[in-house]
Parts: structure tokens; C-alpha cells; sequence
């Protein structure tokens, strides 16, 4: 192993630790996550421990605080930056691709996951965003800058987490100086099974089921949504409608999960709670959420789902030859 370096990961834009769930069940020890959302940070703190948990923004961190902190540098990390500056679902997304990665002061924070890891030189490096970001000539700026950085040779690897064991559609890029490729799943997971065996939300007996309360006019709207339909539209980029508050079908994979997206129970006239959405991700039921409520939804769907995350991580293991995985 190169010298240095702690056979660890690091989980910049850190939310809740979907990204780092996946990697900790692959074997890897999660050292620390960085996040500037306070509920987020402490929701990864709650799962992780033995990591660090930074709440600070990541225009002001730099490699040195670092490894100041950790003692070494991390020999890999991962990450999501926003995605609100690319995404077609954006209404305020700005016209010109360029200007989403330079002026948008959200979608510069991808800069600053390329500097720390020009910065700190990791093994392996992770970054996860919507396919959008791949845009002409944003692809090209982003492939240039971590060449500049010292990585030769980057893939842009386009994954899909319901064919990895996640209850949801999904398409995410993640961009790395590694070919990520695992093997697909042979059994897709429907909302039935991925809600299966929850007791009643309340019970007390799972964290994150509680009922999440609505209006008695909203309900009386909801009780009228077929399997497949949404309660509202929304405008996205370009005018582009959007469902939300959709009725899931239970023998079907659950539409994407996203922050702002409530999904109405199949069977029962309600919203699903937390619990329910994160099932829907791939979390464990062990994987808590702090925070209010709207603050916990948002932690759930800005999350890289713990399935696809764990697939790509034993990617890793095979590419990097690791088997002990004990700090090193």
C-alpha cells in the first residue's frame, strides 16, 4: 500500500451515509463523513460511530484539516455533490451547461470534491451525480479537471440501482478513476416485498414509522388515486411535468425517490412513512434519520441507495486486491 495512506473510506457530501452504508457492508471502515446540513451530519454520526462527523462546508475544509484529523489520508473516497444544478427536474436550472458547473454556487461545490481530491490523492475515487451532468461540454470540463489532477483515465459509469437490489428506479453516473461494472442482479424487488413484514407505523418498535399527518381534504383526495397515478404535477426543466404524491403499485419497483417525493401507500389511504421510503432505497431498518420530518425525507432521497452502493464497493475490493480490510 502506498505510504501514507488509511484503508478507509471518506464520504465528502456525506447526507445520512447511504453511499458509506453500502461500503460498510461491503467491509470498508467508514473514518469519516463530511456535511454542512446539520440533521444530516448527525444522522451520520448516529450510524457511524467510530467516524468522524464533520459539519462544515466544504469550501472550507482543505486536504490538511484532513489529514490533521484522520493522521493519514484516505485511500478512498466517495461522494455526491448536489445534483438541484444539473438535474432536468430543476425549473431554475441555468440555460447555459457551463454556467451550471461554474457560476451556480451549488454546482461549484463539484470543484471543490475535485480539489480535495487533487488535493489528498486517493486509490480510488467515487463521485455520484444525475446523468445530466454529463452534458456537453460539462463531461469534458469535469474529465480535464481531474486529469489536471493527476487521474488519467476517468469513466463516467451509468448505474441503474433497481438492477442492484434496490426497490426503486434510479439512474445515477458515477464518476471515478476506476471502470465500475458489477454484476446485475437476477431478482428485481417489488414495493410489496421491500414492504413486507412492517408492523403498523407508530408501534414504537422501528425508528422512522410514524404516520405522517394530512389534512382531511388531502386524504380525501388521496382515497381517490389509482395504482400508478399522482396527486399533482409539477413543472420541471424545460416544462417538463413531473408526478408527485404517486400511488404505488405494489408488484411493480417504486418510481425514483427524492428528497421532495411522498409516494401514497398501495394498499391504505395514506403517505408512506420514512421507514417505508427508506425501505424503498435499500436501507437497513437499523439506519436511522434525525431530524424532522421533512429533513428525514430529504436524508432518504438525496441518498446513493445502500444496495447499489454495497455492489460497487466489492467492485472495488476486486480491483484494488483487497482482502484484509483492517486499517493499514
Amino acid at each position: 500500500m502506498k505510504r501514507g495512506f488509511i484503508t478507509g473510506v471518506l464520504d465528502l457530501f456525506s447526507g445520512a451515509g447511504g453511499f458509506s452504508r453500502g461500503f460498510a457492508d461491503a467491509g470498508f471502515d467508514i473514518i469519516m463523513g463530511i456535511d454542512n446540513d446539520r440533521n444530516a451530519i448527525r444522522s451520520f454520526k448516529a450510524n457511524f460511530p467510530g467516524a468522524v462527523a464533520l459539519q462544515e462546508d466544504i469550501q472550507e475544509i482543505d486536504s490538511g484539516d484532513i489529514v490533521s484529523i484522520l493522521g493519514a489520508r484516505p485511500r478512498i473516497i466517495i461522494g455526491g455533490p448536489p445534483c438541484e444544478p444539473f438535474t432536468g427536474a430543476n425549473p431554475e436550472r441555468m440555460k447555459e451547461p457551463l454556467d451550471r458547473l461554474y457560476k451556480d454556487p451549488m454546482g461549484r461545490l463539484v470543484l471543490h470534491f475535485i480539489r480535495i481530491v487533487s488535493e489528498l490523492e486517493p486509490e480510488v475515487f467515487i463521485m455520484e451525480n444525475v446523468p445530466a451532468i454529463m452534458h456537453s461540454p460539462i463531461k469534458e470540463a469535469i474529465e480535464d479537471l481531474f486529469r489536471k489532477s493527476g487521474y488519467p483515465e476517468i469513466y463516467f459509469n451509468v448505474l441503474k440501482a433497481e438492477e442492484h437490489g434496490t426497490p426503486s428506479r434510479r439512474t445515477r453516473v458515477f464518476i471515478s478513476n476506476i471502470r465500475i461494472d458489477p454484476p446485475k442482479s437476477d431478482k428485481r424487488i417489488t414495493v410489496e416485498e421491500a414492504l413486507a413484514d412492517l408492523p403498523p407505523p407508530g408501534d414504537g418498535s422501528i425508528p422512522n414509522h410514524e404516520y405522517i399527518s394530512i389534512s382531511a381534504r388531502k386524504m380525501k383526495r388521496i382515497s381517490k388515486i389509482r395504482r400508478g397515478r399522482s396527486l399533482y404535477l409539477y413543472e420541471g426543466a424545460g416544462g417538463r411535468m413531473l408526478p408527485n404524491y404517486i400511488r404505488l403499485d405494489p408488484n411493480d419497483i417504486a418510481p425514483t425517490v427524492m428528497g421532495s417525493s411522498r409516494f401514497i401507500h398501495p394498499y391504505e389511504d395514506r403517505i408512506l412513512t420514512v421507514r417505508e421510503q427508506a425501505r424503498l432505497m435499500g436501507f437497513p431498518d437499523d439506519h436511522v434519520f434525525m431530524g424532522g420530518k421533512d429533513d428525514q425525507f430529504n436524508q432518504v432521497g438525496e441518498a446513493v441507495p445502500p444496495p447499489l452502493a454495497r455492489s460497487m464497493a466489492e467492485e472495488v475490493k476486486k480491483i484494488l486486491g483487497i482482502d484484509d480490510l483492517e486499517r493499514g
